[in-house]
């Protein structure tokens, strides 16, 4: 499959990041905008999750919809920021709506935290509503970055500087499949043995020098085990139902598993989002039509988590798998995209 591309390739996703980072600084915050009458599910994973309004998306949940996804750094704290997401919808007249005036809405904003309280030096310091808020008015339909940058700016995979990583693919009946993937993982998304990932992402790599991969496996051993979490968004052009949605986040913790070994581990709360936006019809008939696009999400979330660690760059005290690794890149280092 294709490994590049973004999640604003399903027409109709926006994208938007907030960070900050220096005097004692380390986080933000990364909101996914969605269009009018998508479908959304989600499957959460793990033993320490941090989410907000993940029931309003089981299946059996009135609401088939949400307005935004909020990807955030601060843990628990970090859930206030979807009140910012929500508050820039409302000024847009954009939620579900609960009364004869525009202005009555209320914006379905689900959202999940990872662990990074503490990573710039000051355990205040965290997202708040700001965060939430000027993420999504950031947010846009063009290609977005890989790398260090909102949710992912303080997140750490198996002692590397962790990141945000999309991925794309198109599959020949014209359905688009996407995902963004916060890397934040307790496993490690390079294999200790070769030095290269355990799934290809979107940059060609090779395999390192015997010095690089000696320095990578004396840091990943070293690492020590975190409060982490793996947190993102599936989503497709398909028509799918709210169960199709939730099964599509399911499935797409395959991917998790094929980027980041181990995953779903008890220190983490792994949670994937999925989202239909219902432009093209899947062939009911042959449930291969179906499986096609789960698959593709899947193949897409390892990918994304595969370029959040190779596009990072570090903003803290843990370095970065280029920093480690500098021999893998045989054309020089990727830019954050």
């Amino acid at each position: 499959m294709h490994r590049g591309g973004c999640v604003t390739d399903v027409p109709g996703i926006r994208i938007g990041h907030y960070q900050r980072r220096g005097t004692h600084w380390r986080t933000g915050t990364t909101v996914v905008l969605l269009p009018p009458g998508c479908t959304a599910g989600v499957d959460v994973r793990g033993g320490g999750p941090g989410t907000r309004e993940t029931d309003l998306l089981q299946p059996t949940a009135t609401i088939a919809t949400a307005h935004a996804i909020c990807l955030t750094g601060g843990s628990a704290y970090g859930l206030a920021a979807a009140g910012g997401v929500m508050r820039f919808l409302e000024e847009r007249h954009i939620g579900f709506s609960v009364g004869p005036e525009p202005h009555a809405v209320v914006p379905l904003v689900p959202a999940a935290v990872i662990f990074d309280l503490g990573r710039g030096g000051a355990f205040v310091h965290r997202p708040d509503e700001a965060f939430g808020y000027r993420a999504a008015k950031a947010a846009r339909s063009t290609p977005a970055a890989n790398g260090a940058v909102g949710a992912g700016t303080g997140a750490r995979a198996h002692g590397l500087q962790g990141g945000v990583g999309t991925c794309s693919t198109t599959l020949a009946n014209g359905v688009v499949v996407a995902a963004v993937a916060v890397v934040n993982a307790v496993g490690s998304v390079i294999n200790p043995s070769t030095g290269l990932p355990w799934e290809a992402g979107s940059v060609a790599l090779r395999r390192p020098s015997a010095s690089d991969r000696s320095a990578l496996q004396a840091h990943l051993d070293a690492a020590t085990p975190p409060l982490n979490t793996t947190i993102g968004v599936v989503t497709t052009t398909a028509r799918l139902s709210k169960a199709e949605c939730s099964k599509f986040a399911a499935v797409a913790h395959d991917g998790l598993a094929r980027a980041v070994r181990p995953a779903h581990s008890l220190l983490d709360g792994d949670t994937i989002f999925g989202v239909a936006t219902g432009r093209d019809e899947v062939d009911r008939t042959n449930s291969r039509a179906l499986n096609a696009v789960l698959e593709a999400g899947a193949q897409c979330f390892a990918a994304a988590c595969t370029n959040a660690i190779v596009f990072a760059e570090a903003t803290g005290t843990d370095p970065s798998y280029r920093d480690l690794c500098p021999t893998a890149f045989s054309r020089g280092f990727p830019s954050a995209r």
